[in-house]
C-alpha cells in the first residue's frame, strides 16, 4: 500500500522547527512521514524523533521509509492520538522536547483510500475513523444522533448554510432504511441544497462530510488538548508548529498560541497588569505561513493550508 505524499510547506516546516541535531522532536501526525523524514535527516547519533499517528498503517509505512535512510538519531514510533502526547512522553522516559509537529487533518492518502469513506467522490462504507480500532464511526452518528445533534455538527463543524434541510434530510431517509455509505449520503445532501444554490461553490457535501468527520474523530477537542500539554513539554526554546486547513482549525490554533504569547486576563482599561499571568511563548508567526504558488500549484491540496509557529519561553 502506498503511502507515499506530498508534505505541504516542508521547507518552511524544517525551518520553522529550528531543529538542532541533539534535539528531540515530535511529529504527531507522522502519516507517510514526508515531514519525518527531513526531520530525521538532520538529527544525529543524540538526537531523537517521536512519532505518532493514528493510522497504524501509515505508521509502519513511515518506519520503514525512515529506516531505509540509515539515519544515526533514535526514533520513536506510537500508534495513538497526538492529544496524549503527555502520557506518551511519560511512557518514552521523555521529560521535554525542543520541537513540535502537527500537520492537522485527513491526510491525502485516507482520501484517495475509497474504503476509508472519507471522501463524497467514492462510494464507499461511512466510516470516517482515522483509528480502525476506534468504535464509533460516521454510520452511527448519521443513523444514531437526533436532528439537533445533527444540525448542531454539520452547522458548527461545517460551517454549512444548509445545515437543518440537510440534518432534516437525513433523519427523514433514514426513517425508511439506514444509511449506509457515502454515496447515498452525498445524495441526500444533494437534494437537501437548492439547485441555485449548488451551481457555485464546492461540491454540496464537502462542508458537511468535513463535520462528520471531525465528530467521528473529536478533532477539535484533541487539537485544544494537544495545544494546552504541547506547550508544557516544551523546552526553553522549543518550537511548536501547526499547519490546518480550514478555518474552525485555524482559529482555535491562532487564539491557542495567543492566549500562551498573552496570557494577561486584566480588563483593557487597566493601565498596569494585575493578575501576574507570565507569557509561556512568543509567536514566531503573526501571520500565518502560507504555500507559494508553485506548491499550490503542484499540489492543489496545499491551497487552504496555514502555518503558525510560536517559540516557548
Amino acid at each position: 500500500m502506498d503511502f507515499m505524499h506530498t508534505p505541504v510547506m516542508l521547507e518552511e516546516c524544517v525551518e520553522s522547527l529550528n531543529i538542532k541535531p541533539d534535539g528531540i522532536y515530535i511529529d504527531g501526525t507522522m502519516g507517510g512521514g514526508g515531514h519525518s523524514l527531513e526531520i530525521f535527516k538532520k538529527l544525529d547519533k543524540n538526537g531523537v524523533l517521536l512519532g505518532i499517528d493514528q493510522d497504524l498503517e501509515a505508521l509502519r509505512a513511515a518506519e520503514a521509509r525512515l529506516r531505509s535512510v540509515g539515519g544515526q538519531a533514535e526514533l520513536i514510533l506510537v500508534h495513538s492520538n497526538f492529544r496524549n502526547i503527555k502520557d506518551i512522553l511519560n511512557r518514552n522516559g521523555i521529560k521535554g522536547v525542543d520541537g513540535i509537529l502537527l500537520d492537522i487533518g485527513v491526510s491525502s492518502h485516507q482520501l484517495d483510500e475509497s474504503e476509508r469513506g472519507f471522501s463524497y467522490m467514492k462510494d464507499a462504507p461511512l466510516d470516517m475513523r482515522m483509528d480502525k480500532g476506534q468504535h464509533i464511526t460516521a454510520k452511527d452518528i448519521i443513523n444514531g444522533y437526533s436532528y439537533h445533534d445533527l444540525l448542531k455538527i454539520i452547522s458548527g463543524y461545517g460551517e454549512e448554510r444548509w445545515a437543518s434541510r440537510i440534518a432534516g434530510f437525513i433523519v427523514k431517509a433514514r426513517e425508511t432504511k439506514l444509511i449506509e455509505t457515502t454515496g447515498e449520503l452525498a445524495g441526500i445532501i444533494k437534494s437537501a441544497i437548492p439547485a441555485q444554490a449548488r451551481r457555485t461553490g464546492p461540491h454540496p457535501a464537502k462542508r458537511t462530510f468535513q463535520a462528520i468527520r471531525i465528530a467521528v474523530n473529536d478533532e477539535l477537542g484533541a487539537l485544544k488538548k494537544v495545544i494546552i500539554d504541547g506547550a508544557e513539554v516544551l523546552n526553553k526554546g522549543g518550537r511548536f508548529c501547526i499547519i490546518s486547513f480550514h478555518s474552525l482549525e485555524d482559529r482555535i490554533v491562532k487564539e491557542e498560541f495567543s492566549r500562551l504569547a498573552k496570557p494577561c486576563t486584566c480588563p483593557p482599561e487597566f493601565p498596569v497588569c494585575i493578575c501576574n499571568k507570565k507569557p509561556a511563548a512568543v509567536l514566531i508567526t503573526r501571520k500565518p505561513i502560507t504555500p507559494g504558488e508553485i506548491e499550490v500549484e503542484e499540489n492543489p491540496r496545499s491551497r487552504s493550508a496555514k502555518l503558525r509557529v510560536i517559540e516557548k519561553i
